[in-house]
């Protein structure tokens, strides 16, 4: 805690001067799960989570410091005014789950935030697989668990998260959910029970698409990595989506933001399908800043990482640092 302030007490002025210099911009952060901070500390994969106390403490700094909290579709108004002199923000949830309606909305309505949904529609619907969190949650559950007839004793949180990144590893590729079924059926886990303990349902989405405060978005139907399939299915994940989510929602879905979204995952072919869907704008996870003239279809999205539980991690987003970093690291 006291490296913490320290950190901060260093680091903000120094922010605050670098802003000045910078001038207007939008900076769009992302991510995917929150959790209560003593619960966070516990998760196999909390990384993929905030912590919801940060979101909070993290809100109020942004309106402290004169920071617009804005949707997507004002950030493209914004980034395409000559006139506009504002600094703001965007955040955006990929995926969504139920920690979306249960734990974030309430945070950002408390603070008179706006907040982007980019739905999985394969979520609600229950076709898409769950297995990280499936796998996550079994571990965090269990004392011991199955794996190809190997019995993994787990006792404590670090060989939970061991446990967890080495089975992840093995099942990232192109079937991860063959594995997962295989691993439930060996673990007695009920696949159903565990998708829709942790889904976001589509009576959720009606309560939110009602509220002045939430603007949704498309996210696919099943996850798919867009480069990876021919135009014909990439458009079909991209129209399909938007489709679902306008007929079951009655709402008129205008923006999307590719799964994964990095340049490996995403190009110029995907970016000219999206617009070819009928959507006004695409993001991607490519860091950087929003400035005037900004491509509406490769928009910079900034992942925000469980781990990094600190405003002053968080100014290095607003201050463009980490979009620099990765370009020089190759990492796009």
């Amino acid at each position: 805690m006291i490296a913490t302030r320290a950190s901060r007490a260093l680091t903000l002025p120094l922010a605050q001067a670098a802003h000045r210099m910078l001038g207007p911009r939008g900076c769009l952060l992302t991510f995917h799960r929150a959790a209560p901070a003593k619960f966070w500390e516990k998760l196999p994969n909390r990384d993929f989570y905030l912590d919801i106390e940060f979101i909070d403490r993290l809100l109020a700094h942004l309106a402290a410091q004169k920071w617009d909290v804005v949707t997507i579709g004002e950030a493209l108004r914004r980034s395409g005014s000559a006139g506009d002199n504002s600094r703001y923000v965007n955040f955006s949830i990929d995926d969504c789950y139920r920690d979306a309606f249960d734990l974030v909305a309430p945070v950002f309505r408390r603070h008179n935030a706006p907040l982007t949904l980019f739905v999985t529609t394969g979520i609600p619907d229950g076709t898409a697989s769950l297995w990280p969190i499936g796998l996550e949650y079994t571990l965090l559950e269990r004392d011991e668990v199955l794996l190809d007839g190997q019995v993994i004793r787990l006792s404590k949180p670090e060989q939970r998260r061991a446990t967890y990144q080495r089975i992840a590893a093995k099942w990232d590729g192109p079937d991860p959910s063959r594995y997962y079924a295989a691993f439930c059926a060996e673990n007695r886990v009920d696949m159903d029970a565990m998708h829709w303990a942790h889904a976001i349902t589509w009576e959720m989405l009606e309560v939110l698409a009602h509220d002045r405060l939430i603007e949704i978005g498309a996210h696919t139907v099943s996850h798919a990595r867009i480069s990876s399939l021919t135009s014909e299915q990439a458009l079909a994940e991209l129209e399909g989506s938007r489709l679902r989510l306008n007929e079951r929602l009655g709402i008129n879905v205008q923006h999307f933001a590719f799964p994964y979204g990095r340049s490996g995952d995403c190009g110029p072919r995907d970016f000219a399908l999206a617009r070819e869907a009928g959507f006004l704008s695409a993001a991607t996870t490519r860091k950087g800043l929003v400035r005037g003239g900004q491509d509406r279809f490769s928009l910079p999205r900034n992942t925000v990482n469980g781990s990094h539980r600190s405003v002053a991690a968080m100014e290095m987003h607003l201050l463009g640092l980490t979009g620099i970093a990765a370009r020089i690291a190759g990492r796009v």
